[in-house]
């Protein structure tokens, strides 16, 4: 038992010199490289007009993670948008801002960014730089303008140095700022799961885990798109609107009756780790999900075609999907040191 705590002890000590030193929390050029796995589509976003440097990535790394952003400085992207959680929040179904106030929406998770041709659950957003403009600037999440974000970061003499190192300019602008961003949650790329590994031939799986994979390509392929597992539409999922939120998605970006309670189709990567699901987080585990989407009877009127197309699901089936779901959990990705928190040294 002396020996066994010994052991526990050097262990902790080991992972804790590992945070204090400086090579931890180093970025160099080859952590900012952007490698498309073979048989991904092209990305959407590709850094042509933002190069990939270590120092701009750095950057955008340490705003991440600082309440700067914010109004009172209590509020950063990371509040929400947790590591563990592949940058979901699985603390609250709806998003918490400034002042303990509560959004309307379930945080989404911030992976394969640079695939996606429009973001947030409506779309309302169409470009990966431009994304971080809406919560700092929503009233309800940091409720801060990027002139007062820019003035707060011109009187901080550590970001003046970071800004003039990365950008090799003394003026701090808000392009710079979103640039910095864009390069930090751009590469927060997930490609190495058990599924990407089986799809290789480099991993094996159960026979449950294969029959669910037959069953997701049979009954949600459709919606969930292999290998980002969205197809980046929205549709109508069928859930009963919550009157409470009153929120029309799609609809009240484009002002279209017919797509109103539509919503993006969310990637299923790292599902394991995002819940709670849906736009608005009303279901908290994976099995809730799969008795909603295999129960037809459950769906509004206005539901997809696609939704009806699932058909009943029996508990066998949905013990197999869920199987296979959780293969697509990327230890890599969620373990990834260039994520970590710079704040932790």
């Amino acid at each position: 038992m002396k020996n066994k705590t010994i052991i526990i002890l050097l262990l902790v000590c080991t992972v804790l010199l590992g945070f204090t030193t400086n090579n931890y929390f180093l970025i160099t050029k080859k952590d900012v490289e952007l490698n498309v796995p073979k048989g991904f589509p092209k990305p959407n976003y590709k850094f042509k007009n933002n190069k990939l440097t270590p120092e701009i990535f750095t950057l955008g790394r340490k705003l991440f993670y600082d309440p700067i952003l914010s109004k009172d400085s209590t509020i950063s992207c990371s509040s929400c948008h947790q590591r563990l959680a592949a940058f979901g929040h699985f603390d609250h179904p709806l998003s918490h801002g400034i002042n303990g106030l509560i959004g309307k929406r379930n945080v989404p998770a911030l992976q394969n960014l640079i695939w996606k041709d429009t973001y947030m659950w409506d779309g309302g957003v169409n470009n990966l730089e431009v994304q971080p403009i809406s919560p700092i600037t929503n009233p309800v999440e940091m409720n801060e303008s990027l002139a007062g974000v820019i003035e707060k970061l011109k009187h901080n003499k550590e970001y003046a140095e970071e800004f003039r190192v990365a950008f090799k300019d003394t003026n701090i602008t808000s392009e710079q700022l979103l640039k910095a961003l864009a390069q930090f949650t751009g590469l927060m790329i997930s490609v190495d799961s058990r599924y990407d590994k089986y799809m290789k031939g480099e991993d094996t799986f159960s026979n449950s885990e294969k029959i669910g994979l037959e069953l997701f390509r049979a009954k949600c392929a459709s919606c969930h798109e292999e290998p980002l597992f969205t197809d980046n539409l929205y549709r109508n999922n069928g859930l009963r609107p919550d009157t409470s939120l009153k929120d029309k998605g799609r609809g009240a970006v484009t002002g279209v009756e017919f797509d109103e309670y539509k919503f993006k189709v969310p990637t299923l990567r790292n599902v394991e780790r995002t819940y709670p699901y849906m736009h608005d987080g009303r279901l908290r585990k994976l099995k809730d999900v799969l008795d909603y989407y295999g129960s037809p009877e459950n769906f509004q009127p206005n539901a997809a075609k696609e939704m009806y197309e699932i058909g009943k699901l029996s508990a066998q089936e949905k013990t197999d999907i869920i199987a296979f779901l959780l293969t697509l959990s990327d230890k890599t990705f969620l373990y990834d040191r260039r994520f970590v928190d710079p704040f932790m040294k």
